[in-house]
């Protein structure tokens, strides 16, 4: 399994995120050829090395500057849609700014869609979540995990005038998340920072145990007193093949629920808001209720951090009224992302070890889907000549 390791002790934003990521060998240039797809004026950044504390990192910085900042969140989504970006990469930027919005809509009491969005809506802002989404993305990590978050005290001179620290956006993102305490006297953890780290970790806490490949020094723009205003990122791998590694245990938390009057197009939706907002895996399976009417069974696997985000989810988009948790271990075999060539181009798969052994090859569904469309060609035939390929690959 790939792993990616989040290291926040001073907090995190979208430019130390994406700079971290850039230090430890993220192609820049890459970076900035898919980040010239969005249809807007020329964008310039300045990517340099910088000294925190003694520590070495790399800074990431916009240089374009616009007279318009206010954008709504559709707008912005516009902006990414109508780009010639990967629909992965799309995705992954609209769910942040999704998060962002909805955040700011609950705080200022509006649909997240009329939100006007100021610092965060700015060109800078957009570079960095839609850069953020193409440096991680490149990485074809299977699981990334973050540091509890510290927020910082203070009061912030934002456009809508003076504001507590952490800002109520912030701590609206991160309900859920694991947080740190802090004593430096500014802002830790901006929106745009927690919107990243919210939807691509799927729990906050020390680093797993992993073999380090790579370590990458993003640095702040303050030069804290206190502390070396760094995002340390770590690149790695789980142990596969390490003693009895394939049989170690995860605990989590099973969240279900018993209904019996929900539409469903609305259980549709909420499968996918579940999904997106964290859960490793969630389901329905078909009971029969009180009074022999059919019902489902939801059946959500979270990691302890998200469980009461993941809770209020249910009840907001449910017509639940009750929902039962309890812990459970999981049993997972390390696996890791392979590139396998067919006829029809190449495209990921996923191989899973037992003690060192490939035991399950799997090509991934949406490359061969999108090698299936743009050949012409079956989707079945296209998943049985990756699995061919594969048969040679998983020793």
């Amino acid at each position: 399994m790939r792993i990616l390791y989040l290291d926040c002790p001073t907090g995190v934003s979208g430019d130390m995120f994406l700079a971290s990521l850039i230090d430890f060998g993220v192609d820049y240039k890459a970076i900035l050829k898919e980040l010239r797809k969005l249809p807007v004026d020329k964008i310039e950044v300045d990517i340099r090395k910088e000294v925190r504390h003694s520590i070495t990192g790399t800074t990431f910085r916009v240089k374009m500057h616009e007279s318009h900042h206010h954008r709504t969140f559709r707008d912005i989504k516009k902006i990414i849609t109508g780009s010639r970006l990967s629909k992965e990469v799309k995705d992954l930027s609209v769910a942040i700014f999704k998060l962002i919005a909805e955040a700011e809509g609950k705080v200022h009491g509006i649909p997240s869609d009329k939100v006007h969005f100021h610092e965060v809506g700015a060109m800078d802002s957009i570079i960095d979540i839609v850069g953020a989404a193409l440096a991680v993305t490149s990485l074809k990590v299977d699981k990334v995990v973050c540091s509890p978050v510290p927020l910082g005290s203070g009061i912030a001179d934002t456009m809508h005038g003076r504001i507590p620290i952490p800002a109520p956006a912030t701590v609206e993102i991160l309900k859920g998340a694991t947080l740190a305490a802090s004593d430096i006297p500014f802002e830790l953890t901006t929106p745009t920072g927690a919107a990243i780290v919210k939807t691509l970790a799927s729990s906050f806490g020390p680093m797993p145990a992993m073999v380090i490949e790579a370590t990458g020094y993003g640095a702040g723009k303050k030069d804290f007193r206190e502390s070396a205003n760094m995002l340390r990122a770590f690149l790695g791998t789980s142990a596969e093949g390490s003693a009895k590694k394939s049989e170690e245990a995860e605990r989590l938390i099973v969240l279900e629920t018993n209904i019996d009057d929900m539409s469903p197009q609305i259980a549709g939706y909420l499968l996918d808001k579940l999904l997106k907002s964290g859960a490793l895996d969630c389901f329905f399976t078909p009971v029969v209720m009180k009074k022999t009417r059919p019902g489902i069974l939801l059946t959500v696997l979270t990691d302890e951090s998200l469980k009461h985000a993941l809770l209020d989810i249910i009840f907001r988009e449910s017509t639940s009224i009750g929902v039962r948790s309890y812990p459970v271990e999981r049993h997972c075999l390390p696996r890791k992302t392979v590139n396998v060539k067919t006829r029809y181009g190449t495209m990921r798969a996923k191989v899973s070890y037992k003690n060192g052994e490939a035991v399950n090859a799997q090509p991934e569904y949406e490359d061969a889907k999108a090698l299936a469309e743009k050949k012409g060609a079956p989707l079945k035939e296209v998943l049985d000549a990756a699995r061919a390929a594969l048969s040679g690959k998983k020793g």
